[in-house]
């Protein structure tokens, strides 16, 4: 661990938050007593890897270890963009109500962009004398026609390319069929591992890498964002999601070094019985498991480049961090591989949060707090002592540090695609929108989720689903897709 490193996870905090909530617009000068806000973003993160033993992440450890956890995070709406809706509007999305497919976007439902961009919380911030930015190689966000308007909102969009798309030359034979495991073998995941690999060559210098490409932006943006005080930047990477080539070093933190077939460059997403025969299972999921944690790890090393550049830059005293991730992913637990919409598991659906105080208040606590990626705009509203847009729902996950309860919320529900969820401290829940194929777990006796018993309760089944009915205002959609 470099010095600079030692020191931030050392720093104290001065800089005092705003306690009233104000009227936009400000003056600059009145803006500048505010503090600034730092949203870092990581797709397809599990929590048992930013937090568990399951991968190392030193720098995800410090921020931990300076700010409030949030052990029981859980998105309101899946996967992707919908919960990047639902940071950016305080909104919970799920139901998708509404919903028809957009150009750029996926055919799915919830892939919308923001509905009232003057409604999100940068904009809010903006308004109110902030200067506000984004980094990212998100393809939809970055990319898509859709989110046009919204990257026009912000004083600087920095968006970096390469995880979808680009050009599929200068990929050798060879180089393709390292990382394109027979049983991914097909002309999709063919092409697909071909462009990836294009756009980053990687495998043999992580500097190459996309969260290496993102952070070391954020880095340059965090210098630019210092002479436009107050300011707020969200830095949004891609990695870990799939495809993955990391260099060989941090596989073998992992992996077996005796593997010697090709690796996992991807997954299939469905039951791993349809993709991998009974004597290859343990084998190739566990070489995927290794491979998955190595991009984690690669993913927390280029954090590190952001946050030593806080603290060269002595930002870190004046700034609200929020650490969060979209989704998790399943790595063959359940007999699963990939993001599932019909499985609503944690290893899909329980994310990291951590909120990190200017002052350190409550550094290295936890809350139990069913809290969730939509309460993420009020928060930083209410550090900011600014004032929420109408509509937002999302709770303040900052009342612990001026010795306020959170309040009450004994649930966490949502969806994903034509599916919901509800899981409070006995029962974890889901089912298709129709009600057809629930699913039910007495977390009491069964913590791992492995023991359905929807059809020995099938009232408190019924009684589960209208709960989500009644929160959601009225019957769920689903659509034909």
């Amino acid at each position: 661990m470099t010095s600079t490193r030692r020191q931030f996870l050392r720093a104290g905090a001065s800089a005092a938050v705003a306690g009233s909530l104000l009227d936009p617009p400000l003056s600059r000068a009145a803006a500048r007593e505010r503090p600034n806000v730092l949203v870092i973003v990581i797709d397809t993160l599990r929590e048992d890897h930013a937090f568990g033993d399951r991968a190392r992440t030193p720098n995800i450890d410090a921020l931990t270890r300076e700010g409030l956890r949030f052990t029981h995070a859980f998105p309101s709406a899946m996967p992707t963009v919908p919960v990047r809706n639902a940071i950016l509007s305080g909104r919970r999305g799920f139901p998708f109500r509404g919903w028809h497919d957009h150009r750029g976007l996926l055919d799915s439902p919830g892939w919308e962009p923001v509905r009232d961009v003057d409604a999100t919380f940068t904009s809010a911030l903006h308004r109110a004398g902030y200067w506000t930015g984004y980094v990212t190689d998100n393809p939809f966000l970055g990319f898509s026609y859709p989110y046009r308007r919204l990257r026009r909102s912000f004083d600087l969009f920095v968006r970096r390319g390469g995880e979808i798309g680009g050009t599929d030359k200068g990929v050798s034979s060879r180089e393709l069929h390292h990382w394109l495991h027979p049983a991914i073998a097909d002309a999709h995941n063919a092409d697909r591992l071909r462009r990836y690999i294009a756009n980053g060559h990687y495998d043999h210098d992580d500097s190459q890498s996309f969260a290496a490409r993102v952070f070391t932006s954020g880095a340059a943006a965090l210098r630019r964002a210092r002479r436009h005080q107050p300011f707020a930047l969200i830095v949004d990477t891609y990695e870990p999601h799939e495809p993955w080539t990391p260099p060989q070093s941090y596989i073998d933190m992992y992996g077996s070094r005796d593997w010697r077939g090709p690796e996992l460059g991807t997954l299939r997403y469905g039951k791993v019985h349809n993709w991998l025969r009974r004597s290859q299972r343990e084998a190739v999921l566990d070489r995927l498991r290794a491979i998955y944690a190595a991009e984690v790890t690669m993913t927390d090393r280029w954090l590190g480049v952001l946050l030593e550049r806080l603290h060269d830059l002595r930002l870190e005293r004046e700034t609200v961090i929020v650490l969060v991730a979209d989704h998790g992913i399943f790595l063959g637990e359940r007999g699963w591989t990939g993001k599932i919409s019909v499985a609503l598991h944690p290893e899909l659906t329980h994310v990291p949060l951590v909120v990190i105080d200017p002052e350190r208040r409550l550094a290295g606590r936890e809350s139990d707090f069913y809290a969730s990626p939509h309460d993420v705009g009020r928060t930083i509203l209410s550090m900011t002592g600014v004032r929420p847009p109408a509509g937002m729902e999302g709770a303040d996950l900052s009342a612990p540090f001026r010795g306020k309860r959170l309040p009450k919320r004994p649930f966490a529900y949502g969806g994903y695609r034509n599916s919901h969820y509800l899981r409070d401290g006995r029962w974890a829940f889901f089912a298709d929108n129709r009600m057809k194929q629930p699913h039910l777990y007495d977390l009491r006796t069964d913590s791992i989720e492995g023991n359905d018993v929807a059809s020995r309760h099938p009232h408190l089944v019924r009684e589960l689903h209208e709960r989500v009915v009644e929160q959601a205002g009225g019957r769920l959609p689903y659509y034909r897709l």
